[in-house]
């Protein structure tokens, strides 16, 4: 017996939050931006399975933007690394999301 084929692809996506009480982000960020690679049939799952995860992380998503598959990615000439495919991979695997990197942000203090 074959493994049925899933239908299943993985989003880069570029989440960026706010502030909200327990949401573990640096004292004196304003939010963060996070990178993330989440699995769903479509991108509108993927964006709203990513959404939803952060919320129960206590963080407070403030606007998505979407990088495309894998394949798009690679169709655009982006230069995607062995690190960021493996967690792809896993993202795909374990159908989830995986947050890869998160970068606070801060007021500038002129």
């Amino acid at each position: 017996m074959t493994k049925k084929e899933s239908r299943q692809k993985v989003f880069t996506l570029l989440v960026e939050v706010g502030r909200s009480t327990g949401d573990g982000l640096p004292d004196g960020a304003t939010g963060a931006a996070l990178m993330c690679y989440a699995s769903g049939v479509d991108e509108a799952e993927a964006v709203r399975e990513t959404v939803a995860i952060l919320k129960q992380a206590d963080l407070a998503p403030l606007d998505v933007s979407g990088y495309g598959t894998l394949e798009e990615r690679l169709a655009e000439g982006h230069d995607i690394s062995d690190e960021e495919r493996e967690l792809m991979q896993r993202a795909l695997d374990e159908n989830s999301v995986i947050v890869a990197q998160m970068t606070p942000f801060y007021d500038k203090v002129d």
